[in-house]
């Protein structure tokens, strides 16, 4: 790809606050000039925080920003051709429609006829022709959105950036207000860049859409390549709906998963562990025993374009999109085309973190010392006559010099009510349905990610304790 097609690149951008907390990680983007990019993800991954340091009012704490190929990371806001539109519109109450589009060319000593000008123009194309005069209290959320936009847009900037500004409309609102700035886009060809935690909205406007979550990147595509090939789990369950399974490859162009054998379009080896995501939509209702799976059906709810089954096949449950309902109790058939199934490597979840060795040779974690023995960690190591901790050749070894890393599977922590009896408690974070069990990210007191696998339901949010059993930690030593 030539520099010269590219408005804005972001080179291992990370934004770190004082306490600690890294908003971006080592963020890479390019971004076309005339395209609609869309950040998406959930509350606190980091789309607002990358938007502010492209706008200027957050400076990276390392990385580029290129603009137009020049690096503009501690340029200010005023000096960036860059104009933002914010959830909260900030319209001036006591100026008029047109007062209000025209403050920032006032600020620039624009001539006031190529001011009138330039209101007209964008009124136009905002929709808004006639309301100059109108105070902008009598607008509805869905008119002071538009006024918001034509101020950013009568600036003319090269890039417009958008967070969050359909947030506060109703749903009717917002649908209409996505096929507006998608057509803005389309006839003012400059770039826009959007952020959101709608998935439809990110699905309808974006040439691009770029999926974040806890301050990564996990996939850049386009809206079509994201949704019918996410990379991973988080992927296919943030975007749109989706049953995900673990499973295994059984041979060439084979898998079984969701208890059920199933012929696939992607091939791994025999024997790869691996994630299968099956949209709703893409299961078939047959008769029992025609299908791959047969399952009971446990409720079915209208959605006006479909029904919306849940199955319960064994212990996995399923969901269905159909335009033909079921009867709740009924035992049915489900049957899954090759290419309605997506393979994914699983991911690798086991949860790694460090422990210390203390003064009387013991291991600690979070403050807690481990009933387990240090002699049985490190090779060759021995306790001497005086219970000393001693290295195979006699020597006393340094508690400050051994550096030890402790493992454990997410399915072997269990979470816990009881928090203050627990080695380490921390908030729900994430949440994926797995099929049979539910995948749990909870950030930790101790400042680092545990996944935990669990059956049961918790909810978004929730302070829980983890029991992290010592018989289930596998230790590694490293000086």
């Amino acid at each position: 790809m030539s520099e010269s097609s590219n408005i804005i690149e972001l080179k291992h951008i990370t934004k770190s606050f004082e306490d600690g907390f890294v908003a971006v990680s080592d963020f890479n983007l390019e971004v076309k000039r005339g395209e609609f990019v869309t950040f998406l993800g959930p509350s606190g991954c980091g789309k607002t925080t990358t938007l502010r340091m492209i706008a200027g009012f957050d400076r990276p704490t390392s990385g580029e920003i290129l603009l137009n190929g020049k690096d503009i990371s501690h340029l200010p806001p005023n000096l960036r051709p860059i104009n933002t539109v914010f959830q909260r519109y900030a319209l001036f109450p006591h100026m008029n429609i047109y007062e209000n589009i025209a403050f920032g060319l006032k600020q620039k000593k624009t001539p006031k006829d190529i001011i009138r000008n330039k209101v007209k123009k964008v009124l136009q194309l905002v929709d808004l022709e006639g309301f100059e005069s109108r105070s902008v209290s009598t607008l509805s959320g869905g008119q002071q959105q538009r006024v918001a936009i034509a101020r950013a847009l009568v600036n003319e900037p090269e890039i417009l950036l958008l967070d969050e500004p359909l947030g506060a409309l109703d749903l009717k609102m917002r649908k209409e207000m996505q096929l507006e700035l998608k057509n803005m886009h389309k006839e003012l060809g400059i770039t826009f860049i959007y952020v959101t935690h709608d998935q439809e909205e990110a699905l309808t406007m974006s040439d691009k859409i770029v999926v974040m979550s806890e301050g990564k990147i996990q996939q850049i595509g386009t809206p079509e390549g994201i949704y019918n090939e996410p990379e991973n789990a988080f992927v296919a369950d943030f975007i749109g709906e989706s049953n995900i399974f673990n499973g295994i490859m059984t041979g060439h162009l084979k898998a079984r998963f969701a208890g059920g054998q199933f012929e696939t379009v992607d091939d791994y080896p025999e024997g790869t562990q691996i994630t299968a995501v099956v949209r709703p939509e893409d299961i078939q209702i047959t008769k029992p025993g025609e299908g791959q799976i047969t399952g009971k059906v446990t409720d079915v709810i209208f959605k006006g374009m479909h029904y919306e089954i849940t199955v319960q096949s064994g212990r996995y449950e399923l969901v269905i999109q159909s335009t033909k309902s079921a009867e709740p109790g009924s035992s049915i058939g489900m049957k899954v085309e090759p290419d309605g199934i997506h393979i994914m490597i699983a991911a690798e979840h086991t949860n790694y973190f460090n422990v210390d060795m203390n003064r009387d040779q013991m291991l600690e974690f979070n403050g807690s010392v481990l009933d387990t023995k240090v002699e049985n960690i490190i090779k060759g190591s021995r306790r001497n006559a005086d219970n000393q901790l001693v290295a195979s050749n006699g020597e006393l070894i340094d508690p400050e010099k051994i550096h030890i890393i402790a493992a454990i599977e997410p399915s072997d922590i269990q979470m816990s009510d009881n928090v203050e009896d627990c080695l380490v408690q921390g908030i729900i974070s994430d949440l994926i349905y797995m099929g049979d069990h539910y995948s749990y990210v909870i950030n930790t007191d101790i400042g680092q990610d545990f996944i935990v696998d669990d059956e049961y339901l918790w909810n978004m949010g929730d302070l829980v304790g983890l029991v992290l059993p010592i018989d289930k930690m596998r230790f590694t030593v490293k000086k």
